[in-house]
């Protein structure tokens, strides 16, 4: 395990670190799968699955026939090596647009924020969801970042907060309606603070692996997130709308 796993693994509780970058936990990715009726041979797609960490987790623990895609060669690698004899496979895609279905669920976690044009990825995931589909994710709620904000956050072009009723009305326009949502901003704001912590302390380790910008940026990140997560200049929520 590289020094960034583990110092991610040290800032969670035990058993609860997913496997790979996120403020989401193993119960929460957990709770979010059972909210969408996931289960045994429910079809999944999985967005920005990264090395699927919750993909292969939900496939192991709910025996889901699992598609992941992401856009990163060397994360499917990982997610191909890891994911042994599950259940799941993997394709490398730019989204959107996304792979025909239908599926029974889209699962997009901890990435709905880099979407700028959520409108587009909406309208695919409501086209590639069968009648009854359900939509799962979590996403980051509140205004569009200043300018000044803009300025502090490293690759900004990739922090798209939305307000809720504003995502209310964008799924609704695609025939999706929000049938479950958990406010996660108090569990979230403690990850992301105790991340910083872990970051901090390896910091030096971590310089080592990637470099010493990238583990400025990674900080100053978590920085801003520990901050806005606990001010609630931004919010945290689990989400299921069904078709």
């Amino acid at each position: 395990m590289s020094a960034l796993e583990r110092a991610r693994a040290s800032a969670f509780p035990a058993d609860e670190y997913v496997g790979q970058e996120s403020f989401v936990s193993g119960g929460e990715v957990r709770q979010l799968a059972r909210q969408a009726r996931v289960g045994l041979g429910v079809s999944v797609l999985d967005l920005c699955c990264g090395v699927a960490g919750p993909g292969r987790m939900i496939s192991a623990e709910f025996g889901c026939n699992y598609l992941g895609i992401d856009r990163s060669a060397s994360s499917l690698s990982t997610a191909r090596e890891r994911a042994e004899d599950l259940r799941c496979r993997f394709e490398q895609l730019e989204i959107p647009p996304l792979p025909d279905g239908p599926f029974e669920v889209v699962f997009l976690l901890e990435t709905m924020l880099a979407f700028r044009d959520k409108d587009a990825l909406v309208r695919e995931v409501a086209r590639v969801l069968e009648p009854d589909g359900r939509f799962a994710f979590t996403v980051e709620e509140g205004r569009p970042l200043t300018h000044r904000e803009q300025e502090l956050m490293p690759a900004a072009d990739t922090v798209w907060p939305i307000e809720l009723a504003e995502l209310t009305a964008v799924l609704g326009n695609v025939g999706l309606t929000v049938t479950w949502q958990q406010d996660c901003s108090s569990s979230h704001h403690a990850i992301a603070t105790a991340l910083l912590l872990s970051y901090g302390a390896h910091r030096s380790e971590i310089a080592a692996e990637i470099g010493t910008q990238a583990t400025a940026d990674l900080i100053t990140s978590h920085e801003l997130w520990s901050d806005w997560l606990g001010s609630g200049r931004v919010r945290k929520f689990a989400m299921v709308a069904q078709k």
